[in-house]
């Protein structure tokens, strides 16, 4: 820690020291143990009395009844506990790829993360993902094998796969004594001992061994791979290691933790949440090596007056900044707004600035929150996590801060929905609570949309998947006691321009008195995937005045939203302003705005539109002699089978690219093929261009 952030001020009303506050997300894919470790991490700490299981509905953070039921995590849950001295707020994030954005909003506010693996299934697509979304935000990790006691348990090889797949440094601090059946605990590598659990008191008890002569080996091993690895990275270490010296065990720590800090080493522990084994050391290993928010330190923004980049640092005596990360309807406080308080203190009825509407906010209650129970706090302080009641006008990625100290925090970015399916009420009294309720969802979850067809007047939801909208429709259900019929789902397809093409368009409307005219005249030219959109202003010569570019701007974007095609959003095109005129008295911002409409969809059919469809990678496990059937399904889809790896125990993994419109109902179709041995998961891969003969059935239907 340099020496200028010794000088952040603390309040003398703090409950725990910054330095020793540690705000950390769980994070893994479906099914690797998430919950379950979040739940024991509660046990041990004290937090909870009894332990919770996901197996029989019980977990404390999965709270929402559709959790319990599916045994899956839907929403991020957030809780606080204490370990040795340190107070560490724990984010539990969901696996499932339909509910990606409670992920990437969670590590916006978090400073570090576990990334749990299963010891048997390694690296899966989800685990890819979330530690790319890490990685974003630049969140340093530690990895979790857990799982050790399943029949196929593989440290090594989930070792391994983390410094193939995932491009990462691993370095084991904690080795698994024994696996599957025979799992006992851990080799804390850096201390030299070994770390046994018994199941007589659920793990609650570290019973601490020296090491037998297999155990040496192993540790003398891995202690040296950490410090050959550390001297490779730490200038500290590397003058003692010159020296043939090996430095002390603090020392190696605190080298370790720089170098985690720095992304540049992972550290590695092993455990079994379920069977109570492994979970102590790693709290251990949260608390040693991952970041305080004085790590953080700097924190960068934007003036929200004059957009120029401003820096603030952490400390309870700082202006107050906060980002808004998560909004939920609570049935006995209304709306929770969980936020992270970067500097300052937050403090009942406190009024605070929102830079994006220019209001003022006032703070009613505010409450530390453990999973769906809430305990009521008089401040929050500097590196916290907690949820106000009150604000109004407030939405996820805002900023709160002083109004005569505004600063604008970098906000999130959401997925864009790749499903939609039509919903109505089942009675016609029940169409406000509808629209009610499916406002209110929209509010909480950013990657849940809703809009209106104008040609057939149905209200129409989009979400990231089959799932999400299921879950999204069973809340409708219990929280607003509403019923609704759906159509079937419906891809949101995307339009892309094939050529460059030019459009010169007027708009000109005389109806007495004054007129309406704008002209202008646009090139558009396709770019590659995922370049979005931009448009750039070419006029010269003041052919038509700056302040009608911006509507010209807006107007095409508009048009590009509602497509030219189908109806479906044209996407990665730039257009290119390049000239035009106006009319001195008759010219005006709806006027050019109407024209850049027109001229974009005129120009945008001249170029060519080509349907572009959403492509999945999906992951797929199946029994060797369920393959060929499973393989010649995915073929039968328009799949492109991209990666066979032959696994352990008679099973073998197929990874493959299939669009989303031939995926409906495949959890049925791989259940019936494989007797339902065969597990699968899916996220989004990329968009691709749709074949012409799929292109004109789409249209027909259309």
């Amino acid at each position: 820690m340099s020496s200028d952030r010794q000088d952040y001020n603390e309040s003398p009303r703090r409950q725990v020291r910054l330095g020793n506050v540690r705000n950390i997300g769980i994070m893994a894919h479906i099914d690797a143990g998430k919950t379950t470790l979040t739940e024991r991490i509660l046990f041990y700490c004290g937090r909870n009395y009894k332990i919770g299981d996901t197996h029989d509905g019980t977990a404390t953070m999965d709270w929402m009844a559709q959790e319990r039921e599916r045994g899956i995590t839907i929403t991020s849950a957030a809780t606080t506990c204490f370990w040795k001295g340190h107070r560490i707020n724990i984010i539990d994030t969901p696996g499932h790829v339909d509910f990606t954005a409670e992920v990437e909003r969670s590590l916006r506010v978090l400073d570090g993360a576990v990334a749990v693996f299963c010891s048997v299934g390694k690296v899966q697509p989800q685990s890819e993902t979330v530690w790319r979304q890490a990685q974003k935000y630049g969140v340093p990790i530690i990895a979790l094998v857990n799982k050790m006691d399943r029949t196929g348990a593989d440290f090594q090889g989930v070792v391994d796969e983390i410094r193939s797949k995932l491009g990462a440094n691993p370095l084991p601090v904690y080795l698994p004594i024994g696996k599957e059946a025979d799992f006992q605990g851990v080799i804390d590598v850096l201390a030299g001992k070994a770390i046994y659990f018994s199941s007589e008191d659920n793990g609650a008890e570290e019973h601490i061994k020296d090491l037998t002569d297999e155990q040496l080996a192993e540790q003398k091993e891995a202690f040296h791979k950490i410090v050959e690895t550390l001297a490779d990275v730490d200038d500290a270490v590397m003058e003692v290691f010159l020296e043939d010296k090996i430095p002390p065990v603090e020392d190696l720590r605190a080298a370790l933790r720089r170098a985690t800090l720095a992304g540049k080493v992972v550290p590695v522990a092993a455990a079994s949440a379920f069977k109570n084994k492994g979970v102590q050391p790693l709290l251990d290993a949260i608390t040693y090596y991952l970041p305080s928010p004085i790590d953080i330190w700097d924190i960068k923004g934007t003036d929200p007056n004059t957009g120029a980049e401003i820096t603030r640092h952490v400390g309870d005596m700082q202006p107050f900044s906060a980002l808004v990360f998560k909004i939920m309807s609570d049935p006995f406080v209304g709306k929770l707004y969980y936020f992270r308080i970067y500097s300052g203190i937050a403090a009942q009825g406190m009024t605070v600035y929102n830079p994006r509407t220019g209001r003022a906010e006032r703070f009613g209650r505010l409450l530390q929150m453990h999973a769906n129970q809430r305990e009521e706090r008089q401040e929050i302080f500097s590196g916290d996590i907690a949820a106000a009641v009150g604000l109004r006008n407030v939405t996820t990625g805002d900023t709160l801060c002083l109004e005569s100290c505004p600063i604008a925090l970098e906000s999130m970015t959401f997925p864009e929905p790749v499903i939609s399916i039509a919903v109505e009420p089942k009675s016609s009294g029940d169409r406000d609570k509808l629209t009610k309720g499916l406002l209110a969802l929209a509010e909480e979850d950013p990657t849940f949309q809703i809009h209106s067809d104008e040609e057939t007047g149905q209200t129409i939801i989009s979400g990231m998947g089959e799932l999400h909208l299921e879950i999204i429709l069973d809340r409708l259900i219990r929280e607003f006691k509403v019923e609704a019929n759906t159509g079937a789902p419906q891809v949101a397809y995307r339009e892309a321009l094939q050529k460059e093409a030019t459009s010169d368009m007027r708009f000109v409307r005389q109806t007495g008195g004054r007129g309406q005219y704008g002209h202008c005249i646009i090139n558009v030219i396709p770019q590659e995937r995922g370049a979005g959109i931009t448009v750039e202003n070419k006029v010269v010569g003041g052919n038509i005045p700056k302040e009608y570019i911006k509507p010209i701007e807006n107007g095409i974007r508009e048009a590009a939203q509602s497509g030219v095609l189908a109806g479906y959003a044209v996407v990665d095109f730039k257009v290119e302003i390049v000239d035009g005129s106006y009319h001195p008295v008759d010219s005006n911002e709806m006027a050019f705005k109407i024209a850049g409409s027109m001229a974009f969809k005129d120009a945008a059919k001249k170029a060519g539109i080509e349907l572009l469809e959403p492509i999945m990678k999906v992951e797929l496990t199946t029994p060797d002699e369920n393959m060929g059937d499973l393989i010649g399904d995915i073929t039968s889809r328009r799949g492109a089978i991209i990666e066979i790896k032959a696994g352990n125990n008679g099973f073998t993994q197929v990874v493959a690219q299939v669009p989303l419109s031939e995926l409906f109902g495949y959890a049925t179709a791989i259940r019936s093929l494989s007797r339902g041995r065969a597990t699968y998961s899916m996220e989004p891969a990329h968009f691709e261009r749709v074949p012409k003969q799929v292109q004109e059935k789409i249209l027909e239907k259309k």
